[in-house]
Order: C-alpha cells, then structure tokens, then sequence
C-alpha cells in the first residue's frame, strides 16, 4: 500500500497566521476517577448552551473500571464544533493522580494555563514544558470551608469564568440537573460562587465574553449514543436486545425508558449471540429491531448477521467502535472495525454499512440506516465510535423528517406466493407469521424461490444475485455522502474522522489550497460509479482515518479506481485526530508547505 505521509505522527504545529474559523476556547478538567471531573464538564457544557453557544465535550478514562484518572475535554465556540482543537487553552486538575498520563491527549502552548492543588504536590513537568503559566490554589481548603460541597462545583466556577460564561448560566446549569436535598445545593452553589472569585484573580482567558450567542432553545446538547437511540425510534424499533459493553451501553441506558414510552420494550440478553438472535426473532415476527455493541461483540454476532442476510430478516446493529484487537482499549475511541463490517461476514453476504458524520448527524443516520433495513429486508451495521458515542455536544437543533422506509408485506392468501420470489428490484414480499395462507420457512440454508431448502447451483446464484441486487439498485439519494468545496486534491473521510477533516480543509482553503471534501455515510454497498463521479475533476486523493491499518483506503482501493497515487492520513486511537496535523500534511501534499519553506 502507499506508504503514510511523514507528518501523520507529529504534533500538531498550527499556522498563526490562520486561526481556525472555529477557535473559541478549549478546556480540560482532569482528575482521579471518582472525583467529579465529569460532571463539572457536562455542567460546564450545558452552561455554554444555556449561553447560546456551540461546544462539545470527549470523555477520556483509564482502563479501570472503578477509580483511575479522568478527563473531560472541551471546546466552546460562537460556531458548530465538531472536533477537539489541537491544543488546549487551560487545563484544571482537581488532583494529579495519574493525570500526567493524559499528557499525549491534552498538549498546552505557551498561552496556557494549568491550574491545580497547592497541596496536592508540583504540576507535573510534562505540562510545563510549552511555557504554559502554572497557577496553585487551595482547592481542598476551599471546598472543605463550605460544609456540605463538591470540590468538581469549585472547578466548575473556576473553568466557568475563565471561559466567560455568565454566573446565571452556571448557576442555572447546576439547579437543572439538581437531584438532592435543597441544603447540598446551596452548599455547593457557595463553593461555584467560589470558584468563580478565586478565577477573577486569574483573568487571561475570558475569549468567549463577547461571542456572538444564539436565542435560548434553539440548542440541543446530546451525545452521539443518545442521537442515535432517538434516531431509532423515529425510524420505527420497537424492540432492542443487548448485552452491556463499552461505549455502547449508554445507548441501551437511554433507550430502556424511551422504548416504553412509544410502546416498546428492551431487553437484557445474556450475551452477544442471544441478543442478535432475538432481534432477528423479534423482526422476523414484524417488529423493527436493534441491538447495539462495540467490536467484541460484532465478532460474537457475525453468524447471527449472516442468517439475517441469508433469510432477509432487517435489523439493525449499533457498533460503537473502541481501541481493538481483542479487549483492546475499551474507553477510546478508534475506527478499527471498518473492515470487518464491511467484509467480515462468511459466504457472499451483502449488508449495508453506515457511518454517521457528526454527533448530530447520529440522529439521522440512524434513522436511516432503520429505514433501509426494512425497505430492503437486510441487515445493517451503523458505524459509530467512542468518540461520537460517548462525547456530548451543544448542536443546532437537527432538521427532523418523518420516517419512510416500510418493509414490503402481503396480503393474506395470496396466490403462489413465494417468499424469496426473483424480482426485478430484489425485494419480495415478506409475509408476518399467523399471515393465513403465507406459510413458509425461514432459516440459514440455501433455498429455492419458495424457502424450500437447496443445494442446487441454479437456486444458489439465483438468490446471491437477488441479495446484491436489491442493495446495489436501490437509489439512495445525495445522503450517501456530503461533498463540500471543489478542487484537484479530494479528502475522504467517514465517521467522527469527519470533524477534524473538514476544519483541516478550511484551515487549507484560508492558505490558497483548495481541497473537496467527501464524507462517506454509505460505506456499503459502495457504488463505484456514484463515487467516481463524485471525484470527477480530481487529480489526487488523500484519505483520512483514524485506525493504524488503512483500513478505508484499502477498502477504497478495492472498490474504486481512485486518482493517481492516493495518500493515506491514518493514526490509530487513543489520540484524537487533530485539524492542525491533518492540515499541515494536505499543506505538504499540496506542495504549499515546501513553497513557504523555500519563501522563508
């Protein structure tokens, strides 16, 4: 394969010369596991919202599952926020434990600020190095001078002003979420009014005071788990089977109560294989079904995916991506099961792979992907990840439609009727049990046009024709893909790559290089001749993705001719992708950079 461009492990080296149209403020408060670090960040966010600005928070833990070291990283803006900047304005520890192991995923510049416990030992050198200002406050002291308080409630004042956010808004974000007794509540609204006074003698970082702010509710703050279980619902699923697994269990947590309210029902299977066999059941029955895991899991239920594929049974498998092979890393994010859900199963087994482009973008998406799987009757894999999945975000309100996609049923006593009947489209109609007169059979084996098990060659063919058929004609519109910009050099990205990629691209543009960007959303099937015209113009290609194999270049290659020699941007997890280094290699490619280089 190609070999990577050089700049793919650097640092991120940004241009002064061209912020970001994006900028706004990046914060991390970090901490031990246990220590509130999350809950100040999910404040902190919603406070942003309720000030009527943009913003997104990642999560970041050990592999503990109790305890260990936390961080939650955010950025606010006046605009949409899809990634991490490349570097971070202020990092608040409420204690050191272990946080010196985050040193990789918040990097400072010499206009930072670190702010930790004058009692809780030196800053750690490693966030020192950039000339970033260190500051030391009593936070302990602090909080424990106010009976009853949170030291998180004290670091969420301190990252609240220094980010310019309003104490009516902070206040307001703290009393929303309030689930205890009323005198823990003025406790800690005492220790946020603290924190708030101790940063007003700090002062330096207030960029967000006069941003441009939107009109209260017109702002939703979701993660990507939480967009697309709702996306599920508006597509039609009435019923998810699951086995909790990391980052997807969220996704289960928040469809349990939802499902009940439209008439649905979750349950708990005891493992991987039992839960994809009884949403192949439950839809089998008539009832659009879900089932959401991360790539352990997806391994566990490939041969329950094949039967569906097999037996034209829809469903819908939610894979949230984490760091792999095997338990890998369970709490970071990484795009590494691209090629197994496009390739992964046995025997010739078309399905169809999805990938959502933003948190917001999980809504629709999803919903999507629920509604091909009942007008095609086939299963289909949604590619999301730990960081879409887990992270939350301030977006605009999504544009939301009604669902439309219906599977194709028959009538009762219908004549010669034939469940896996040739059609021209591929689709035939699919009879719900108890339908008089509809009987058939419906399991893994080969099978003739009527369902009646085959071995024979002709009946074979016939129906692997008739599988890939129905997916590669179907027209599925403009949402395949988003293409943005035009230009001889083309970005192709998918799934939370998408962020990062495209702030790279404008960072590019706003330095003379013109690039197109293409974010897939259908990854399978992929057809060759939408995707070449797409291209149309292009002379060069670089794809973008995080996971260390190449995994969609190499798909891309054995899909598509690209343009010439195509460049691979890859960098495996727990990092994030960074628009800084994503840009400085499209400048190199270009051959931008060389020429600056030889200017100066």
């Amino acid at each position: 394969m190609d070999e990577p461009l050089k700049t793919q492990a650097r640092q991120a080296r940004p241009d002064p010369a061209a912020p970001t149209a994006v900028a706004g403020l990046s914060i991390a408060i970090a901490g031990s596991g246990g220590s509130g670090v999350m809950t100040a960040g999910t404040l902190l966010l919603e406070a942003a919202a309720e000030a009527g600005l943009y913003g997104l928070m990642v999560r970041t833990s050990g592999p503990q599952i109790r305890g260990g070291e936390a961080a939650a990283l955010l950025r606010l803006g006046a605009v949409p926020v899809e990634s991490l900047d490349d570097q971070f304005d202020l990092l608040l520890a409420i204690d050191w434990q272990n946080v010196h192991r985050f040193a990789d995923e918040i990097p400072l510049h010499a206009g930072s600020i670190v702010i930790g416990d004058s009692e809780g030992g030196e800053v750690p050198e490693v966030f020192l190095r950039t000339g970033a200002k260190a500051v030391t406050l009593p936070l302990k002291k602090m909080a424990k001078a106010l009976p009853g308080s949170w030291i998180n409630m004290l670091a969420l004042g301190l990252a609240g002003e220094l980010a310019g956010l309003e104490a009516a808004a902070l206040e307001g974000a703290v009393r929303k979420s309030w689930k205890r007794p009323e005198a823990a509540l003025l406790a800690n609204l005492k220790a946020l009014h603290e924190g708030i006074t101790a940063a007003k003698g700090i002062g330096g970082l207030a960029r967000l005071a006069g941003a441009k702010r939107a009109a209260p509710g017109t702002r939703w703050v979701l993660s990507g788990n939480e967009g697309a279980g709702y996306g599920a619902l508006r597509g039609g699923v009435r019923f998810v089977a699951a086995y909790p697994i990391t980052p997807a269990t969220e996704l289960l947590e928040w469809m349990a109560p939802a499902l009940t309210k439209v008439g649905g029902s979750l349950l708990q299977a005891e493992d991987e294989l039992a839960s994809v066999n009884m949403i192949i059941g439950a839809s089998y029955g008539g009832v659009p079904s879900l089932t959401a895991t991360a790539g352990p899991g997806l391994a566990l239920m490939t041969e329950g995916i094949g039967l569906a594929v097999a037996a034209e049974v829809p469903i819908v498998v939610v894979d949230v991506m984490r760091g792999g092979p095997s338990t890998g890393i369970p709490a970071k994010s990484e795009q590494s099961d691209l090629s197994f859900a496009v390739s992964g199963l046995h025997g010739d087994a078309p399905r169809l792979v999805l990938a959502p482009s933003s948190i917001s973008d999980c809504v629709a998406t999803t919903q999507w992907a629920v509604e091909l799987a009942e007008a095609l009757q086939a299963p289909a894999i949604v590619l999301s990840d730990q960081f879409m999945g887990q992270s939350r975000a301030i977006v605009a309100k999504p544009a939301l439609r009604e669902g439309n996609g219906h599977r194709l049923t028959v009538a009762a006593n219908t004549a010669d009727y034939k469940r896996y009947r040739d059609t021209e489209s591929g689709i035939s109609p699919m009879a719900i049990p108890g339908t008089p007169g509809t009987v058939y059979t419906a399991d893994g084996l080969e099978h003739t046009e009527a369902a009646i098990p085959s071995s024979q060659s002709r009946d074979h063919t016939v129906q692997l024709d008739k599988r890939e058929r129905k997916l590669m004609r179907h027209d599925y519109g403009s949402r395949w893909a988003d293409i943005e910009g035009d230009g001889k050099l083309a970005v192709i990205t998918f799934g939370s790559a998408s962020g990062p990629a495209r702030e790279a691209v404008q960072r590019a543009a706003r330095q003379g290089v013109k690039v197109r960007l293409v974010v897939l959303r259908l990854l399978a099937p992929l057809q060759p001749e939408v995707v070449e015209a797409a291209l149309a113009g292009v002379e060069r290609v670089m794809v973008v993705e995080q996971n260390h194999g190449a995994q969609l270049l190499r798909y891309l290659r054995g899909m598509i001719d690209l343009p010439a020699k195509p460049v691979s941007f890859h960098r495996p997890g727990p990092l994030s992708l960074r628009p800084g280094d994503i840009c400085e290699a499209i400048l190199e490619w270009s051959g931008k950079a060389v020429a600056h280089k030889e200017a100066a």
